[in-house]
């Protein structure tokens, strides 16, 4: 059975039909109906085979166009993918485990995942990978720096807004650790945080260790409570590597007349 062809080979449909397919809101199928029956006629295709080459034409059409939707409502900053990562710059991170997290299994467990590690590491680009994967899987997802988030957490609308971080499956907050909370902002974090405990999972990169995160929420208990809730649940992953960006600098070539820095 020959795919349907992606140009148009017969006459549009009349704009009554048309008309008809949009209003059932079967928009693709409006698009690609004349391309559809055009090849049935060629191909001398069955009743059956020509409604599920039709229904499946509609049903890829509407896959695509939510995908569209998770990727806007999402605000991821890059592109990122598990493939393009370079396992053989950080040899001490374990691929097997990154590529089994690839499977999002976390996400249907609530299980958190926390990247620790100095900047230049590859934390945010796993970290949006592995949203990426989830997006693509169907799931919904949100993006947000602790700056982000912050900023947020101090107006006066933050009832209404916090349902966009409630709401997603996954919630992916970068950059913590570079930012301080006022007394406020951490205990709205907090509440955030508990709201989603064991009910949907969080993608959180840090530079700072555990044991700094009362100085970063300005409150040790408070500190201790949230990451009770964070880690009962969590795969941590510490990546103790070199920076990609500072090995991009040094296969820079030397400036001329300045000996190479010794290695």
């Amino acid at each position: 059975m020959s795919p349907v062809p992606t140009t148009p080979l017969s006459p549009a449909l009349s704009p009554a039909v048309a008309e008809a397919l949009k209003g059932l809101g079967l928009t693709t199928l409006a698009k690609l109906v004349p391309m559809v029956l055009e090849t049935a006629r060629q191909e001398q295709w069955s009743y059956e085979t020509l409604l599920q080459q039709a229904v499946g034409a509609e049903l890829a059409g509407r896959a695509e166009r939510a995908y569209a939707r998770r990727i806007r409502a999402a605000h991821l900053p890059a592109a990122k993918s598990l493939e393009s990562f370079d396992f053989a710059f950080q040899p001490a991170l374990s691929s097997r485990l990154i590529q089994e997290l690839g499977t999002l299994g976390f996400v249907q467990t609530a299980t958190n995942i926390v990247l620790l590690g100095p900047p230049g590491v590859g934390k945010t680009h796993l970290a949006l990978a592995l949203t990426s994967r989830a997006l693509e899987a169907g799931y919904s997802a949100r993006f947000t720096t602790l700056r982000q988030l912050a900023d947020e957490l101090e107006t006066t609308s933050w009832r209404q807004q916090r349902r966009r971080y409630l709401t997603p499956r996954l919630l992916m907050i970068d950059e913590v650790g570079y930012l301080r909370l006022t007394t406020s902002q951490a205990h709205q974090l907090f509440d955030l945080v508990t709201a989603r405990y064991e009910q949907a999972p969080i993608i959180l990169t840090s530079n700072r260790s555990f044991a700094e995160w009362g100085t970063l929420l300005g409150d040790e208990v408070l500190a201790t409570a949230l990451l009770d809730r964070l880690l009962h649940h969590a795969e941590v992953i510490t990546i103790n590597g070199q920076s990609y960006r500072m090995k991009d600098r040094r296969l820079e070539p030397a400036p001329v007349g300045k000996e190479a820095p010794p290695d």
